[in-house]
């Protein structure tokens, strides 16, 4: 597994605020996972409120612990609130339940992040973070129409059996 790098991270964040500006948003905050769950960079936006950290941290956190995007996390907790509770019960970071964090996959399809945006809607937070990891040169699940294409883990079909 390639590790995502700070280069990468930032150029997520730079996207993301640029096209918040060019949508004239409210001021945001983003931050950047990587595969593993833990910080790789974060920016607050001037004017952002209070929380914005912990609440773009736990929709990205969020989003690798389930491996899909938050809007999809959201939608799990309203189909199944039992499964979730469980799911935020063994998490060993914060799960904010709310649309604005994007899987950031390499060109293979291999998850390398995740990204959490905050501080104007949901529906925004998500636009922009697509567009703020494909600034990067990198991709969002809406990028493999193919599920096939996409890989959940590293690791190959009949890896894990012994010989």
């Amino acid at each position: 597994m390639r590790g995502l790098s700070l280069k990468e991270a930032n150029a997520v964040i730079e996207g993301t605020f640029a096209e918040a500006a060019k949508r004239k948003l409210r001021p945001l905050s983003a931050i950047v996972l990587d595969a593993g769950g833990r910080v790789k960079a974060f920016q607050k936006q001037d004017g952002s409120s209070l929380l914005r950290f912990e609440i773009a941290y736990g929709k990205a956190f969020g989003s690798l612990s389930l491996g899909r995007p938050s809007r999809l996390v959201l939608q799990k907790a309203k189909d199944k609130p039992l499964f979730m509770e469980s799911v935020v019960n063994l998490a060993d970071g914060p799960i904010f339940l709310e649309g604005g964090a994007q899987l950031i996959r390499d060109p293979s399809g291999e998850v390398i992040g995740a990204v959490g945006v905050t501080g104007d809607t949901n529906q925004m937070d998500d636009a922009c973070a697509i567009v703020g990891i494909h600034a990067a040169g990198l991709k969002t699940d809406e990028d493999f129409k193919d599920a096939g294409q996409v890989h959940a883990l590293n690791i190959k079909n009949d890896d894990w059996k012994s010989t």
